[in-house]
């Protein structure tokens, strides 16, 4: 390494004459005339030999390359080859444009690669409907490389005051893809959705301008009234809203129940994980009253297989996850939700039984928040909540007096 010189090379060029020079580790220096010459890189590479120009010589860098720069080059190159890579293949790569990756694209890719460990699919459409309201159409043909602080505010800021929980999770989701992507190495620094120490200095907090709302509930004593209309009506979101308030289910547990979860000779209903907020199986004890319901179902021909419990109208699919508001709609009932129901439960449970609140909260499936407490509690409180949610089914199935059905 290292035959030639500064010197030597500026006699070499004042010569003129046409001949390759090595200057070692098969850099040479080819004299082409009088002042001028270029370098070439020499190598073999799956039993070929290959010559790699690395552009002409320049005794000062402008226009070409000086012997000290020429031999970083060829430094370079060599670690490609060590690395597998063909030097002049990759040259030829570098050259051409790169292809350009959009947010919408990336964004696109990042669902794609995560929906799968989504529980379900009212998750995996909220994503895509958000982003494709709220940020595609403002940064969605953007290169993610270029999205700044001030891209993603022309996003939050027309949402933020108006629509604060949507504006919310939307920030959370620009921020994962700019995450995704800066581990992809697609793009660079810090990602300009985060909220603590970044967007926190330049919007307000949510909890300043926005209040929780809760899901509107209808009093529990009014349930009994209620579900004495409910039963008459005949159609089968009316059957999976009555099975869904008699076992104070999610509407996602619910209308995802399939016939294998279902186990009618011992009344038990399992979730699996996947379906489970928690991301935990959960028994269900079912009433009586929610078994004549899965009866029914089977006489209306949907208990074959693992077909879903509740199906909708197209083939080996379930009711939509709209069906049980709709069918709120229908009775008149815009005043109350189907996740409200699950509110009218737990306050049954408080106001009307003896029950220990554990049992309530194990009925519902809520996680146990202090993590002391969850390490003991090793059972699911299976039996003691069979008791409860036979006494809830009693207590639905028997109107007082002088409720009113709305």
């Amino acid at each position: 390494m290292g035959n030639l010189t500064a010197l030597k090379v500026r006699s070499l060029l004042s010569e003129g004459r046409l001949a390759r020079h090595a200057d070692g580790g098969n850099l040479y220096l080819a004299v082409t005339g009088k002042g001028h010459a270029k370098w070439t890189l020499r190598y073999m590479i799956a039993g070929k030999a290959r010559e790699m120009g690395l552009g002409a010589y320049s005794a000062t860098g402008d226009g070409g390359s000086t012997l000290a720069e020429a031999r970083d080059a060829a430094e370079r190159n060599r670690r490609l080859l060590k690395s597998g890579t063909d030097p002049v293949e990759h040259q030829k790569e570098a050259a051409l444009p790169k292809a350009v990756r959009t947010f919408s694209a990336v964004a696109e890719e990042y669902v794609s690669a995560h929906e799968a460990g989504w529980k379900n699919q009212i998750h995996r459409n909220q994503w895509r409907s958000t982003l494709s309201t709220y940020a595609y159409s403002i940064i969605g043909s953007t290169p993610i490389e270029k999205i700044d602080t001030d891209a993603v505010l022309k996003c939050l800021q027309p949402i933020w005051s108006t629509k604060t929980e949507t504006a919310g999770r939307v920030r959370g989701r620009i921020e994962r893809i700019l995450s995704y992507a800066i581990a992809r190495g697609w793009r660079e620094g810090p990602n300009p959705a985060l909220w603590r120490g970044h967007l926190d200095t330049m919007l307000p907090k949510p909890s300043k301008i926005a209040t929780v709302v809760n899901h509107s509930a209808l009093p529990w004593s009014e349930i009994a009234s209620f579900m004495s209309v409910l039963r008459k009506l005949r159609s089968t979101s009316a059957r999976a809203l009555e099975f869904t308030i008699l076992n104070a289910s999610r509407t996602g547990e619910a209308l995802g129940a399939r016939w294998c979860e279902i186990d009618l000779t011992n009344a038990t209903w399992t979730i699996p994980a996947s379906r489970m907020k928690a991301g935990k199986e959960h028994r269900v004890p079912l009433s009586n009253a929610s078994l004549s319901i899965l009866n029914e179902m089977v006489l209306q021909r949907c208990g074959n297989g693992d077909g879903y419990v509740f199906p909708g109208q197209k083939p080996n699919k379930p009711l939509s996850q709209m069906a049980m508001e709709m069918q709120l709609r229908r009775m008149n009932r815009r005043d109350i939700t189907v996740h409200g129901f699950r509110s009218a439960f737990r306050d049954w449970c408080s106001e009307t039984t003896n029950f220990p609140t554990m049992v309530a909260e194990a009925a519902l499936a809520h996680t146990i928040p202090n993590k002391v407490e969850a390490a003991y509690r090793r059972g699911d409180l299976f039996e003691k909540r069979r008791e409860l949610m036979r006494e809830w089914a009693d207590y639905c199935e028997t109107p007082a007096e002088g409720q009113t059905a709305g």
